[in-house]
């Protein structure tokens, strides 16, 4: 049967080693499939690496990492004209329509097995896009990291006593069971999602730990999806690597749901739980389908504080419904929960994205405010009813930018005299800064070129 030399790209994943290269080429190694993979967020993909495959695959997680990977799409073709090009992630099929055009073949956010279908030259010669939520059968294998850069060329964990950690990355879950309305995974999974056997997530930080791992992130959109699966997994992690700490991402509903497990994530080494909160307003949070309300988060901030495990929250704080006085709102509700240090300051100037089969079109005020589908940008553009907002987006994004230097709360400091239109500084005690990660993270951004070049 004939197969062909693979190449998988990844452009972006938050800093991480991507799991995303690691994932299928583990699949196709096992097929004795030859596979590179490069990281151009780490390293240059050359000419001679394109010109050795036969197949070339994007993975595409997320916004970012798509319009990055544009060009080079362009690039590959141009360079190696008879190989076949292939994306897959949860932005592929958000944009199969733009990726058809290019030429690409659009596979869904679960690829392995058709990555391997794909190099033995089984699937059709058309650019038809693949099943979305990839094959439900599909048998987990341990992650292949052997060609991936190393991991101390990633994103660290910051310590507040000023040291670094390494950092490892994997996912114990597929998909989300949430349908939040601004999310570029229910579209993809439909609110469905499957658990990672427990033994191939293990094995995973286990190799992970080997190549000098302190700490691993589990990039799982919702790690309480499944609670009982998520209590295995951390008492397992603890028992064989006692000194390992990590991270999870958790829906505010499901801390205040799974509260007794704050305990359990503490003594199991859990140092920061990150929060999409999105807002404090009420009626954006509905508008989102977040399932939560202002005092919800208000209340997850006091669970995670008496528990013991630091609060990472994250926000979309530029939406069409924001107002300045709800954006000075957000920042004092912040001060108020000495949060100023906890929130890295990008999140202070995220823009709300609109994609290709976002569910925010079904909302009548975001269809009549958008424009038509923007191929450069891969969005559907839209600018707010009240410019003022727009100005005042722009001006806190140029604070992030030129504040790589400064600490968290002097630029939370500046950006909250920006808003109140006051030159004077706020005159607070500054808390300590959380451990947080090297490297900014993005969700539900529009990025234009400045945001691009803050990564």
């Amino acid at each position: 049967m004939e197969t062909v030399r693979v190449l998988l790209i990844s452009t972006y994943d938050l800093g991480r080693q991507p799991l995303g290269l690691a994932s299928p080429a583990a699949w196709l190694r096992n097929e004795g499939i030859e596979v590179d993979c490069v990281d151009t967020s780490r390293d240059t993909l050359s000419d001679g690496q394109i010109s050795e495959a036969g197949l070339i695959a994007f993975y595409l997680p997320m916004h970012t990492a798509t319009r990055l990977a544009a060009p080079l799409i362009t690039r590959v073709g141009r360079v190696n004209p008879s190989a076949r090009l292939a994306a897959y992630g949860l932005y592929a099929p958000l944009n199969g329509s733009w990726l058809g055009e290019q030429g690409v073949t659009v596979l869904g956010a679960d690829a392995e097995a058709d990555l391997v279908t794909l190099a033995r030259r089984q699937l059709p010669t058309s650019n038809s896009q693949l099943p979305r939520a990839g094959n439900s059968r599909l048998q987990f294998l341990t992650p292949d990291r052997a060609k991936l850069p190393p991991l101390a060329r990633y994103a660290a964990l910051q310590m507040p006593d000023g040291t670094r950690r390494v950092v490892g990355s994997t996912d114990a879950t597929r998909g989300c069971k949430h349908l939040c309305r601004h999310c570029p995974i229910v579209p993809v999974y439909g609110g469905t999602f499957r658990a990672i056997p427990i033994d191939v997530v293990m094995s995973d930080v286990r190799a992970q730990v080997a190549a000098g791992a302190e700490h691993i992130s589990f990039g799982d959109p919702d790690f309480f999806n499944g609670p009982t699966h998520a209590r295995r997994l951390v008492e397992a992690v603890a028992k064989e690597v006692p000194r390992l700490t990590y991270d999870v991402t958790i829906k505010i509903e499901h801390i205040l749901r799974h509260a007794d497990m704050l305990g359990l994530l503490r003594d199991t080494g859990c140092l920061v739980i990150t929060s999409a909160v999105e807002s404090v307003d009420d009626n954006v949070l509905a508008k989102l389908q977040k399932g939560h309300t202002r005092a919800d988060f208000i209340d997850a901030v006091g669970l995670c504080r008496q528990a013991g495990v630091t609060l990472a929250p994250t926000f979309v704080p530029f939406t069409p419904w924001t107002t300045i006085d709800g954006y000075v709102d957000l920042l004092e509700q912040l001060d108020a929960l000495e949060l100023a240090e906890g929130v890295a300051p990008i999140q202070l100037a995220i823009r709300l994205l609109v994609t290709a089969e976002s569910k925010l079109l079904e909302l009548p005020d975001v269809r009549g405010l958008v424009d038509p589908f923007d191929a450069q940008s891969l969005t559907f553009p839209w600018r707010h009813p009240e410019p003022r907002v727009d100005e005042l987006q722009r001006a806190v994004m140029q604070v992030v930018g030129g504040a790589s230097h400064a600490s968290r709360g002097d630029t939370f400091d500046r950006i909250l005299a920006l808003a109140k239109g006051s030159e004077d500084r706020p005159a607070r005690a500054k808390g300590a800064t959380p451990p947080y990660m090297t490297e900014g993270w993005y969700c539900c951004a529009e990025p234009g070129p400045e945001q691009l070049d803050l990564m």
